[in-house]
């Protein structure tokens, strides 16, 4: 998430960053505020972060849990 939107040298950064895709200052700024998120909206190890709005930014009411399935 963050190569993908912060990294103007990533493979990717074009379709996120590029296109103005943030994340929210709260989870830049503190990955305890990111995990405590992620623990209490359904993160688990198989489970990837999906953006329910795919020109949203990277946010809590933006963001859920999901497999590559």
């Amino acid at each position: 998430m963050k190569t993908r939107c912060l990294n103007p040298k990533a493979i990717s950064y074009k379709n996120y960053g590029g296109r103005g895709i943030t994340i929210c200052p709260e989870w830049t700024e503190s990955y305890i505020v990111f995990r405590d998120w992620a623990l209490t909206n359904g993160y688990a190890d198989n489970f990837e972060i999906d953006r329910k709005n795919t020109n949203g930014n990277y946010e809590p009411n933006n963001c859920r849990w999901i497999t590559r399935i």
